[in-house]
């Protein structure tokens, strides 16, 4: 597990870019925090560190964005979703596991997803943030003091 402190944007972005460095096709990213927190901000980190180089934005309107790096990103914003009809009527449970890294924000919105990293990030606005980043192997949190 990762556990750290961010006091700023680049902090997150930085540590977005170490994360996307290590993933491998068939990765499942799940990003917990709430509006504001920066999970946009990590996943353009994490694209960066997949050496995409297009401009990261939010799919909050179109629900998935992809890029093609080293491997091929799946960007979800699920912010909008009410139910799980929605989810199968876009195929999204057709991207997870597949020969991509999926990264979705607000994965609260898909019950069925198992995610084989986890990071929840607190804080929003101006507030230091705590992030965890959690693997399937992971069994102890720890605090950021």
């Amino acid at each position: 597990m990762i556990d750290m402190c961010s006091s700023n944007a680049d902090d997150t972005l930085a540590l977005g870019i170490k994360l996307g460095q290590s993933l491998k096709n068939g990765d499942i990213i799940a990003i917990y925090g709430g509006l504001g927190a920066g999970k946009t901000v990590l996943v353009k980190g994490i694209a960066k560190g997949l050496g995409i180089t297009e401009e990261v934005t939010s799919p909050t309107f179109t629900l998935l964005r992809q890029y093609h790096g080293r491997l091929t990103l799946c960007h979800f914003d699920l912010y909008r979703i009410e139910d799980e009809q929605e989810l199968e009527h876009i195929g999204f449970y057709d991207y997870p596991g597949g020969d991509n890294v999926c990264v979705i924000e607000w994965p609260e919105n898909a019950p069925e997803l198992h995610a084989n990293i986890r990071i929840i990030i607190q804080g929003s606005g101006n507030q230091k943030r705590h992030i965890e980043i959690m693997k399937n192997e992971d069994k102890n949190a720890h605090s950021c003091g």
